[in-house]
């Protein structure tokens, strides 16, 4: 079982920067790969990025490429999400999320487990 925190959300305008943390208790973590996703009010759970177990491969959703950079520190147990050149579209609750298998990917139904989200709101 692992547990799932997220940190770091709050109001921002546009063009500002956040970093949201992460934070993974329980075992396994360092074997797990892990996502990020959002969710907007009247919109569906959307994926915004993934990373490998080893942190090695990283993906990306379309509309954060060249702003957004996911990182992960195994030995900390947290994994991170550098929020820049932020607009107001990218106004959502972010979830962290961990996949049993060291494989990141996009699809959010193989993810196992997930954190109780972090508000963003980017005022413009």
């Amino acid at each position: 079982q692992v547990q799932l925190v997220e940190s770091g959300g709050g109001l921002v305008q546009t063009g500002g920067s956040l970093r949201l943390t992460c934070a993974a208790s329980g075992r396994g973590f360092s074997t797990y790969a892990m996502g990020w996703f959002r969710q907007a009010p009247g919109k569906e759970r959307e994926f915004v990025a993934a990373i490998a177990w080893s942190g090695v491969s990283t993906y990306d959703a379309d509309s954060v490429k060249g702003r957004f950079t996911i990182s992960r520190n195994n030995a900390k147990n947290t994994i991170y999400l550098q929020m820049n050149s932020l607009k107001p579209e990218d106004t959502a609750v972010y979830y962290c999320a961990a996949k049993r298998n060291v494989y990141a990917t996009s699809r959010a139904d193989e993810y196992d487990y997930w954190g109780q989200g972090t508000q963003v709101t980017v005022s413009s």
